[in-house]
């Protein structure tokens, strides 16, 4: 069950107390104010309502970020009443979690894959990543014989047979019931979303003038290279499909590491996928690797789902 807090701060406003301050900065907020300068239908002052998320609060006025248009500044004492209100829900956190994974595989330009049922049998002649080298069994197959079929698959390409499950589906027990297990001790994965919007404000101003990244694109696919006095120290890869842009691969030498250069290169990333009209940003990584998720979760990404991989 969900617990109950006390707001952490009670201010006064124009009208009276209400739950806002400090506390409410990076959070989704409605607010009424009083307009200055006009007056309302019962002859006092007008009043009107703002939504939006929070970006400032000091002494003497707050800034709240409309969904569109310009941030409003608003001083304090104008303030009537507010309160924090839910996230607005994502039409893109609607998205099936078998429809989010394909588009995915614009991220790998010699992709194989073929239908199975509802399940899709992947391979990369070039790339070693298990995404690219696995069937993704999210729901049902359709297909009777569709666990032989995906052992036939990868045995016939000489390749270890691998699937994608959602963890405690009825897919991840079919596997189980042959016998498979884990394929490794990585944690599940998890695929994260994000408003493009969202991610550049957050990414706006990241830079650095010692460094440069050059891309390089082909076709969908942009490949960023990091470059620092002529030798590239990090990169890159993104791919852009029906309006989401997805990357893989991002990573800084260690010698240059802790200085944001990874948050260069994915700015750039983001900003060719905007380019071509993307409004939906996507990445996976590991569950356990809290320093990751805490970076993209400033960025505005949120855990769409989850999933593992078994392996015979």
């Amino acid at each position: 069950m969900a617990q109950i807090h006390e707001p952490h701060h009670v201010s006064e406003g124009t009208g009276g107390r209400h739950m806002l301050g400090p506390h409410i900065v990076g959070q989704r907020v409605v607010v009424r104010r009083v307009v200055r300068g006009e007056t309302g239908p019962s002859g006092g002052a007008a009043l009107t309502d703002l939504l939006g998320v929070c970006t400032a609060w000091g002494d003497d006025a707050c800034v709240v970020q409309p969904e569109t248009g310009a941030p409003v500044r608003i001083p304090l004492a104008d303030i009537v009443s507010g309160k924090p209100v839910p996230p607005r829900p994502s039409v893109r956190q609607r998205v099936p979690p078998a429809d989010a994974q394909r588009r995915g595989f614009a991220l790998f330009a010699d992709l194989e894959t073929r239908s199975l049922g509802g399940w899709v049998l992947r391979r990369s002649p070039t790339a070693a990543a298990r995404r690219a080298n696995s069937v993704l069994a999210f729901g049902p197959a359709g297909v009777s014989d569709a666990y032989d079929e995906v052992v036939a698959f990868y045995d016939a390409h000489g390749a270890r047979p691998i699937a994608a499950v959602l963890p405690g589906s009825e897919e991840e027990a079919l596997f189980r019931d042959h016998g498979w297990g884990l394929e490794s001790h990585d944690a599940d994965t998890v695929f994260q979303l994000a408003a493009v919007s969202q991610a550049s404000r957050s990414l706006r101003g990241v830079g650095s003038d010692a460094v440069e990244v050059a891309l390089d694109i082909a076709g969908h696919q942009a490949t960023a290279r990091l470059m620092l006095d002529g030798e590239q120290v990090g990169g890159g890869v993104a791919a852009y499909a029906d309006d989401w842009v997805g990357f893989r691969s991002l990573e800084v030498a260690p010698a240059h590491r802790r200085r944001g250069l990874a948050l260069v290169v994915m700015a750039e990333l983001l900003d060719w996928g905007a380019e071509r009209g993307a409004t939906t940003a996507y990445l996976q990584v590991l569950g356990d690797n809290e320093p990751a998720l805490a970076l993209y979760a400033r960025l505005g990404f949120r855990e769409h789902h989850r999933y593992r991989y078994l392996a015979r």
